[in-house]
């Protein structure tokens, strides 16, 4: 039992290392699969609008062999040194220890009549259907989708190759970068904002690293290597050569280089697998808020776990529903699958140089490698991607600006957060209260004590927080027995229950005052059918108890019910006075009355406000936008299941 568990070591003490194993194969293999249904939905099905995007606008006046040779040469050489070298070679090792739309719209090249209302209905119907599943779990879900991605990139790999060998076996010569020089040569600024359509065929790439805590970092790799690269460098060429015989269809061009004899099974194949394609996007975004709230920018949220071996395979329910929420909206208001494709694709060169940015400051911090070497990555994937984000800029009227207002928006939301709660924070640390003040002013402000065991949480692991100085002068009472709780969170999936306690006394020995560290792991549920009340006074027993060296712990044999009023021990050295004996039953004894009398569970409910000095962008983030986000997140005592009838919530402003 740890007398003075401190920052550091409440988490990790107690709890029994185990070796950590190498990853077998079969395991390895088996998150390889379930990673095609989670991670590479949308990267697999980019190649339904990469050709029809890019070849929007003005760049549809060149449609001839040159220009076609010059975009399947940059997405080739772009998917090549973005998603294969940047990502999967190097982002990958910097490891910590999606239209829907566009695939149902297909079905309008064989139904012409259908009007694109329908199409919009039928998207939305398929969206909240996906976000409905989310619930299930990360592995469930991948298990239902891996399939369907699987097949889909079989089959665009296989048409790939058929197009190849009918219609232009000597496609491969576009793969020369010099097609490269030539498009824009030819095609001059048209071709430069063309490029926004080209980056499309790596939307996706990055939820490798995003949905990293879902799998492994090799079963990622091993999956994008051996197959989602393979399928879709062949599928590209596949169209490719399709349209060199076919200028007129370059903007229906992946349906209409499908055989007839297999669209229908394709076209449904190609609609699931859309459908697949937003769940990286999901996935991603929990893992996203999950390390946001971790590092407090983000509101707090429930966060369920739904795997026992992987704690990064989680579900959060109110990111979920806002998120489906938000691309309904998105679906709705948009239609045209252009627009959509120019709002993707600038958000994804944007994440792409920002992931550069980062990676070389992980080159040059984390890795310890010269500068050099920082500022060459950095020049390399940082001017190609900046030629993208250049031309992505101008199709900012054309639906661009959404995620530019978007990511405005929570940026403000997530730094008002983090700047609110840091604030929070300073005030509790400047203010903690001394005890020998409250001991001391103890007479003068009439402090009695109350039957019962009073529960004060905080997020200290040490000191008295300010809510308890402000609650003793407010009412100058508080209970015969006095527990500082400070939960804390384990990065395993289980704690013990003879580890879940730390307990500590704080001040003499006659305040009757303790704190307790309570651990959970990432799948315990707090206090749900836990006999959180009885094992706590069971540990300040034991902790009393053990307290002097004369004696050693309890188990739960050697006392009797707390219902009952008596209290045996057992004596480990005969030369122990009856005056010590009598001390500890005392105090023990007096623990026991105060559960019988009753448990209060104590909150405090702050409010932060800014100074009346602050400034008016002060004033309005803390006063408006951070108490907005504070009153709507989930309360603590929610989090935790306390019962209304033994809650007590202590009012105090911060001024910060």
């Amino acid at each position: 039992m740890n007398n003075n568990p401190s920052q550091e070591n409440v988490e990790t003490e107690g709890i029994s290392s185990k070796n950590v194993k190498n990853e077998s194969y079969r395991s390895v293999l088996m998150l390889a699969y379930q990673s095609l249904g989670v991670v590479y939905g949308d990267l697999s099905t980019s190649p339904l609008y990469v050709y029809k995007t890019t070849f929007s606008g003005k760049l549809s006046l060149h449609e001839n062999d040159e220009e076609i040779y010059g975009v399947l040469s940059f997405i080739f050489w772009t998917f090549t040194l973005i998603a294969l070298f940047k990502y999967v070679f190097i982002v990958m090792s910097a490891d910590d220890n999606g239209e829907v739309l566009s695939a149902v719209s297909g079905v309008k090249h064989k139904i012409t009549g259908l009007h694109e209302n329908y199409v919009v209905l039928i998207s939305c119907v398929v969206l909240v259907g996906l976000f409905s599943l989310q619930h299930c779990g990360t592995h469930k879900v991948a298990f239902m989708f891996a399939p369907i991605i699987t097949t889909w990139l079989v089959s665009i790999s296989v048409i790939g190759m058929y197009n190849i060998i009918k219609w232009n076996p000597r496609i491969y010569h576009a793969l020369s970068p010099v097609y490269m020089l030539k498009f824009l040569h030819s095609t001059g600024v048209e071709g430069w904002i063309s490029l926004g359509g080209v980056v499309l065929s790596i939307t996706g790439v990055e939820a490798m690293f995003a949905d990293l805590g879902h799998f492994s970092t090799l079963s990622i790799k091993i999956a994008f290597t051996f197959l989602v690269y393979p399928s879709l460098i062949l599928a590209y060429l596949g169209e490719a050569a399709f349209l060199s015989k076919h200028h007129e269809d370059i903007q229906r061009s992946f349906y209409k280089a499908i055989p007839e004899a297999v669209f229908w099974p394709v076209f449904v194949v190609a609609t699931f697998a859309s459908v697949v394609g937003s769940q990286a996007v999901i996935s991603a975004t929990f893992s996203l808020v999950n390390q946001c709230c971790a590092l407090n920018c983000f509101p707090h949220v429930k966060t369920m776990h739904t795997s026992n071996q992987i704690c990064g395979q989680i579900y959060i329910p109110e990111v979920n529903w806002m998120l489906m929420c938000l691309c309904l909206a998105v679906t709705i208001g948009l239609r045209d699958t252009n627009m959509l494709g120019h709002a993707y694709g600038l958000a994804v060169t944007i994440v792409m140089f920002v992931s550069t940015c980062l990676m070389a400051l992980v080159i040059l911090i984390v890795w310890k490698q010269r500068l050099i070497g920082a500022i060459a990555f950095f020049m390399f994937f940082g001017s190609i991607e900046l030629l993208y984000i250049s031309a992505s800029i101008s199709k900012v009227h054309e639906g661009g600006w959404i995620p530019i207002v978007l990511s405005i928006l929570f940026m403000c939301s997530m730094y008002t957060w983090y700047y609110g709660t840091m604030k929070k924070h300073e005030y509790d640390d400047e203010n903690k209260v001394s005890m020998n003040r409250i001991l001391s002013s103890g007479p003068s402000l009439g402090i009695v004590r109350v039957p019962g065991i009073g529960l004060i949480y905080t997020n200290l692991v040490s000191g008295v927080p300010a809510v308890f100085g402000h609650f003793v002068t407010t009412l100058p009472a508080f209970h015969q027995v006095l527990v500082f709780v400070c939960i804390k969170y384990v990065q395993v999936p289980h704690i013990d229950e003879e580890h879940r306690l730390l307990i500590t006394r704080v001040g003499p020995k006659e305040c009757n005052m303790f704190r307790c560290v309570v651990r959970y792991g990432y799948r315990d549920l707090l206090q749900e059918n836990y006999d959180f009340e009885n094992r706590l006074v069971f540990s300040l027993m034991q902790y009393v108890d053990t307290e002097d060296q004369f004696w050693k712990p309890m188990t739960p044999c050697e006392y009797e019910p707390l219902e009952q009023s008596s209290y045996k021990y057992k004596a480990t050295d005969t030369a122990v006075d009856d005056r010590e004996k009598t001390t500890h039953s005392e105090e023990a004894m007096l623990i026991m009355r105060a559960k019988e009398s009753g448990v209060t569970y104590i909150f405090g409910h702050c409010s932060v406000k800014a100074k009346k000095s602050s400034s008016i962008l002060k004033k309005l983030g803390i006063d408006i936008v951070y108490a907005f986000l504070n009153q709507n997140c989930r309360e603590p005592e929610a989090l935790l299941n306390v019962p209304h009838t033994s809650l007590l919530e202590v009012g105090m402003v911060y001024y910060v």
